[in-house]
């Protein structure tokens, strides 16, 4: 097959979308999944096809600022939180959320209602962005970033589990990074390496504190956190 089809904007579009839809998938994928350790592979399979995003985004705008939030994306998100987190699930010996406040049918009926609202909120702000073309790839994905956020809010609302919560704000900042690579094609990258060293150091602090309550309470759920007095 030629390179030249490579460049072809269509194709390029054509597997943003269609990474964007799976992405989307594993974030409700995620909403059912009572596994944590399942949850830890979905958020690292997540990232991976986020980094793959902006790789092609990179590739057909000549942005290397992007290729370097690619590479990031996947090296902290794809394998060393996984790694940090799978190891602090096997060091607690727990892997499952066992009772969120909301059961899997309503939990999914919910994530599906708040992808409608993305949808909703997003379609005023797509007005005005190039219909073809380079300059357009990833523009269709902000419903997308959108729904990653709005569900990890509610994943984060509605898991017991400090651990559960760590993997759900993880979520909502991946979010975060499809929304600025499909409105603006990144951060300025100082903004950005500075992003992924907040997130590699709050999700350490997590860790440490998901461990202290694990030793305090025999348990991970948060809600335990209200015996506490002072």
């Amino acid at each position: 097959m030629p390179l030249d089809f490579y460049r072809d904007p269509l194709f390029g579009q054509t597997m943003i979308t269609l990474m964007a839809a799976a992405v989307l998938v594993l974030q409700i994928t995620a909403v059912a999944q009572k596994s944590i350790v399942a949850n830890i592979y979905v958020f690292a399979v997540q990232s991976f096809l986020l980094a793959a995003i902006a790789n092609t985004i990179a590739w057909f705008n000549n942005a290397p600022h992007i290729y370097l939030a690619a590479l990031l994306t996947f090296l902290l998100k794809s394998l060393v939180l996984p790694a940090i987190l799978l190891k602090l699930v096997e060091r607690i010996q727990i892997g499952h959320e066992l009772k969120p406040l909301l059961n899997v049918p309503v939990s999914v009926l919910i994530s599906g209602l708040l992808t409608l609202l993305a949808y909703v909120i997003a379609e005023p702000l797509q007005h005005g962005a190039p219909a073809s073309g380079p300059a357009s790839l990833g523009h269709n994905t902000l419903p997308v970033a959108v729904a990653l956020f709005l569900i990890g809010f509610f994943l984060m609302a509605n898991r017991r589990k400090a651990l559960s919560q760590v993997l759900a704000l993880l979520s909502l900042e991946n979010g975060l990074f499809l929304a600025a690579i499909s409105l603006t094609y990144g951060m300025p990258m100082i903004v950005e390496i500075g992003v992924f060293f907040d997130v590699l150091v709050a999700v350490l602090v997590l860790a440490i504190l998901v461990g202290r309550i694990r030793d305090a309470f025999d348990s991970m759920d948060v809600t335990r956190l209200s015996r506490l007095r002072g």
